[in-house]
């Protein structure tokens, strides 16, 4: 196996001017068994993401909920709530639409019809610094690089907080695409010049400092649908915007302003909301990769421990939990929690060590079992493994940015030895082709023909 990975690796042209770590162990002793740039830091794209589901399934727990409150200064007399009316976000990324419907309902089931004061949203919850230190000005358009706020909506069932989605699809030659947004929202303006023709060439561009979304370019008559989710500017706006539209739904006005501000200490709680536990959070989060559940996760660690829910403390967290499961700090750069950092430098060995380290944690079936599986094909159970390696016995996390490619995981091999393996590649012409060579390697490992 060392003889056919040192050599493909040396004769791989697509290696060529690029970098590759490689980490093997046996998963039940922890002894390496093959290394190659072992101690290098590499750049680990999502497999960030295996440091901070770790820290946060140990910090957290994983029956923790995200709370949503409605509270009030006032009271209720007459159908009028004499007073102001505060949603209070504390980070939950699952926030959607129709959660607000919800909350609109409860009022309206409270025997409310008019709030005489504001309506203020509360995001104070977390600091207000919106993006983590390292984001690329041309990713702060996409869902993956969307602002942190801690009251927020997410568009659909995969969490992207902080985004809408919008689907485009092809009619006759010639015609213009029919595009559809969801939710349906005027806090975001769509500039629509994307016609039918040929090819697939669609660029989609959000104004910076705003929300008006400028999309054009052609779609294929004989292609399927384009989707994208596009990151809002200033998500706690975004979702007073949704939340005022669920009142005016259930027939309640309002005589005072809406607007961001602080809620004082003594209210009275009108609704408390609960999030799923972080015990089925992690799906969508692992499986889907989603950048904004890793840094709510940072941000809410941050909060609850050292009472400030910033990237700052969050990563403190983070680095004392990465310590005492047996990683070495010194040898790593951890910049955020979903690797979507440039900067973010960590080696093979050890995410191998951490991947080892933590199957003796009481979390860690829930752990496993949130990453994606090779070729199966349900969205919930292959996530982003969905179509590749279905031959194989794997279960791990991707990871993709400009010109990296990293895979790190568990392995069983056909004789029911089980391995963790951690592979990082750096400084590729295309990332995408580095998905093939990880799979190549990992046939290698599991002595299939390749």
């Amino acid at each position: 196996m060392k003889e056919r990975i040192e050599t493909y690796i040396t004769r791989e042209p697509r290696l060529q001017g690029a970098l590759i770590g490689i980490s093997i162990r046996e998963a039940k002793t922890g002894k390496v068994v093959y290394e190659h740039m072992g101690d290098i830091r590499f750049h680990p794209a999502s497999n960030m993401k295996l440091l901070t589901a770790a820290a946060g399934l140990n910090v957290l727990g994983e029956r923790y909920r995200f709370t949503t409150e409605l509270n009030t200064d006032g009271v209720i007399e007459d159908g009028t709530l004499k007073g102001n009316l505060y949603i209070v976000g504390k980070g939950d990324p699952t926030l959607l639409p129709e959660t607000y419907h919800l909350f609109a309902r409860r009022l309206n089931q409270l025997g409310i019809k008019y709030i005489a004061g504001n309506i203020i949203g509360d995001d104070t919850w977390y600091d207000a610094v919106r993006l983590s230190q390292d984001i690329i000005w041309s990713d702060e358009t996409y869902h993956y690089a969307a602002q942190i706020a801690a009251l927020t909506v997410s568009p659909d069932k995969q969490y992207d907080a902080g985004s809408v989605y919008v689907k485009i699809s092809p009619r006759k030659h010639g015609e213009p695409a029919n595009v559809t947004l969801f939710p349906k929202t005027d806090y975001v303006t769509l500039v629509h010049k994307i016609k039918t023709g040929e090819e697939e060439n669609i660029v989609i561009e959000r104004e910076y400092g705003g929300n008006k979304i400028h999309l054009s370019g052609e779609i294929s008559e004989n292609g399927g649908e384009v989707e994208e989710w596009i990151a809002v500017w200033e998500p706690t706006d975004y979702a007073l915007h949704i939340f005022q539209a669920a009142l005016k739904h259930q027939g309640i006005v309002w005589g005072g302003a809406v607007y961001r501000g602080q809620a004082p200490q003594r209210l009275t709680c009108l609704y408390k909301h609960h999030s799923i536990p972080l015990n089925k959070l992690i799906i969508p989060f692992m499986k889907n990769s989603n950048n904004t559940i890793a840094e709510i996760i940072i941000k809410e660690m941050g909060k609850l421990v050292y009472g400030e829910g910033s990237w700052e403390n969050g990563l403190r967290v983070l680095e004392r939990e990465m310590d005492g499961m047996g990683m070495e700090l010194e040898t790593m750069v951890i910049r955020d929690g979903s690797g979507i950092s440039h900067i973010n430098g960590i080696p093979a060995n050890q995410l191998t060590k951490l991947l080892y380290t933590i199957q003796a944690a009481n979390w860690f079936n829930i752990y496993v079992h949130a990453l994606p599986v090779a070729g199966a094909h349900e969205p919930w159970i292959g996530g982003t493994l969905q179509e590749r390696m279905s031959h194989l016995n794997i279960r791990a996390k991707t990871g993709t940015i400009h010109g990296v490619s990293t895979l790190a995981g568990y392995m069983r091999k056909r004789n029911g030895k089980q391995l963790i393996f951690s592979i990082l590649i750096d400084h590729l012409l295309d990332e995408e082709e580095g998905k093939e060579i990880e799979d190549h390697i990992l046939n290698i490992i599991a002595g299939e023909d390749v």
